[in-house]
């Protein structure tokens, strides 16, 4: 239904500190309900392929399991959210840090930060079906083969149904969106020459991945 999400989706919403112990890591006040930013689809770049970094930028990579929108709804109530699920994706919410902590310094969007093209690697569709309890996967992510992010999507401090419930409150979630949500700890930096890696399992089998060489911007 929706395995051209890339060419179809609409826009990308990113949930931000949705895991403890990534908000305590970057000294992130904890949020009292769902926080999020969009990102624009033009960042999409599919895998396997190459991230090509902005000059002179401090990038980060962070890891995430994204919710596919099967079909558009608003004030979808979270006992409802399911239907509206086509399925999942793995993908990098990539982060140019230094222009975070500015903006962040000055009370700024994190557009400039987090909307940069290359800025949203993303595997292939998984089919709902395939994935029976999306809060019991393994997520992981690992540069030039050393595991930097490595947890469960049990952590999360708000649960999909709960995001579906709040984002569709704000705006309509539509036929392909995609829905990031949040990263677990170990963000780390990227930079030219680095092949990141990563994955989603559940009870060790392998649902998705994820591999990209990085390459800064001639």
């Amino acid at each position: 239904m929706c395995a051209d999400f890339l060419r179809r989706g609409r826009k990308i919403v990113a949930i931000g500190r949705n895991y403890l112990e990534h908000a305590l890591e970057l000294n992130n006040k904890l949020p009292t309900e769902p926080m999020f930013f969009l990102k624009p689809t033009s960042s999409y770049v599919a895998s396997p392929g190459t991230i090509i970094l902005p000059r002179n930028r401090l990038v980060h990579h962070e890891i995430e399991l994204g919710i596919v929108i099967g079909k558009t709804g608003r004030d979808i109530p979270a006992a409802e959210a399911d239907n509206y699920i086509a399925g999942y994706a793995l993908g990098l919410d990539l982060t140019a840090r230094d222009l975070q902590d500015f903006a962040k310094s000055k009370g700024y969007p994190w557009t400039a930060a987090k909307g940069y093209d290359y800025f949203t690697p993303i595997s292939d569709f998984v089919p709902k079906a395939q994935i029976p309890d999306p809060h019991n996967l393994r997520i992981w992510s690992a540069v030039n083969g050393k595991i930097r992010q490595d947890d469960s999507t049990a952590l999360m401090i708000f649960k999909i149904p709960t995001l579906i419930e709040y984002v569709s409150r704000i705006m309509t979630l539509e036929e392909g969106d995609l829905i990031l949500t949040g990263t677990p700890k170990g963000v780390g930096p990227i930079v030219s020459g680095n092949i990141v890696t990563a994955g989603l399992e559940n009870s060790g089998k392998v649902l998705t991945t994820l591999k990209f060489n990085v390459k800064e911007k001639e």
